[in-house]
């Protein structure tokens, strides 16, 4: 999310919306209910102990691997009364030389509090902020809910994430993101406490293992691009209370995360349709591409109350094609999905995703059962949602 951008620069918690998302949309939300639910296989949980890292794949040619950790154990604790924190730290890869990401192995290191982690690349110009916000803010990295907090470069591209399910990202012969001499990357991770009621839920120091090569042999750049839709869940016919009130639930969402965060709700529905809330179980909104790319994997991120996630090229036309489908989404399955081929968009073409929630979930899951009833829209906590489509490519 991109301060200085408006509404795209904050569709995404931390991370900047590249070119293929243009500048009209069009978003609408479904009228059909999704059934039921008859039993809760595939639905997620907030503590992932059972995680263990996998043996890594061997190293090809002028591959070498780094590992970074966060500099000391931190204690995450929520602000404002909430159940979330998302913490960045600056990790530094020692590159005197130009280098690139070909692969990466998120390790958990408490992974009954650590809900996903997303990294950025900062040139040094963007390291230097990042040092000094560091240095004026009490403990180990800094609070940043909504973006990383860093404006030079456009606060770094996201060339790395995990999240449950997500084991080592090994991208394919020739392709990865650049790192010039110099760089670094922000770790961003999203600490969710709700099983200790947002109190302090004990340490972490998670790291990575980066697989990077060397400016030996031929690459190709990549990118990741973002497609998001707005989130505008009811309550129930079965639940009532006051954050069952959709202003309400906003002003909540505003307090626990700060306005960044609180006015996407917001602004997603102004980018998406015409300023017109159409609330709903099923939403989607529509990109057209600013530039050719050809994808080559793409990954869905939603939350606890997530049912299924699509992304879509050109749908309702002869040459639709679906680029990612996950009809029973699982929070302990956001693994990045390679295409069998890659598919090549060209520029004005439309990209769409749509998500479905279900708030029948709530009273199905052990995290949320007991937190009062919300009309759920767009923010950063576990309690909170996302609709988020992910495409790794290349400018084509």
């Amino acid at each position: 999310m991109m301060r200085a951008t408006g509404v795209r620069g904050r569709l995404v918690v931390g991370v900047a919306v590249l070119a293929i998302l243009g500048a009209g949309t069009a978003c609408a939300a479904d009228d059909a209910e999704p059934a039921a639910p008859a039993e809760t296989s595939g639905t997620p949980h907030a503590g992932h102990s059972e995680f263990t890292p996998p043996v890594e794949k061997p190293l090809r040619a002028g591959e070498r691997f780094v590992k970074l950790a966060m500099p000391r154990p931190y204690t995450p604790v929520a602000p404002n009364g909430g159940t979330d924190e998302y913490r960045c730290f600056l990790v530094d890869p020692g590159l005197s030389t130009k280098a690139y990401l070909t692969g990466s192995q998120f390790l958990p290191q408490n992974a009954d509090i650590v809900h996903h982690a997303i990294f950025f690349r900062l040139s040094p110009v963007g390291v230097k902020e990042a040092r000094q916000l560091d240095e004026r803010t009490p403990g180990e990295g800094w609070q940043c809910f909504g973006d990383s907090g860093i404006e030079a470069d456009g606060e770094g591209a996201w060339v790395a994430h995990w999240a449950p399910g997500a084991n080592e990202v090994l991208l394919g012969e020739g392709l990865g993101y650049e790192m010039p001499p110099g760089s670094q990357l922000i770790m961003q991770v999203h600490y969710n406490l709700l099983a200790t009621a947002g109190k302090a839920g004990g340490t972490d120091q998670s790291s990575i293992r980066l697989r990077l090569a060397d400016d030996s042999t031929r690459m190709t750049p990549l990118d990741t691009y973002l497609a998001s839709a707005p989130v505008e869940l009811p309550c129930t016919a079965q639940e009532s209370g006051p954050l069952c009130d959709r202003g309400a639930a906003i002003k909540d969402v505003t307090k626990r995360f700060g306005e960044d965060v609180g006015s996407t709700a917001a602004e997603l529905v102004e980018w998406c349709s015409n300023g017109k809330p159409a609330p709903g179980p099923t939403q989607h909104c529509d990109f057209p591409a600013e530039e050719a790319t050809t994808v080559y994997a793409t990954a869905g991120h939603m939350h606890l109350l997530g049912r299924s996630i699509k992304v879509e090229l050109n749908p309702g036309t002869a040459g639709a094609s679906t680029l990612l489908d996950v009809p029973r989404y699982n929070f302990d399955d956001q693994a990045v999905r390679p295409l069998a081929t890659p598919v090549k968009i060209k520029r004005g073409d439309t990209i769409r995703v749509t998500c479905t929630h279900d708030a029948g979930l709530r009273r199905m899951l052990p995290q949320l059962r007991e937190l009062p009833p919300r009309y759920v829209v767009w923010g950063d906590g576990t309690s909170d949602e996302m609709c988020l489509g992910l495409l790794i490519g290349i400018r084509s």
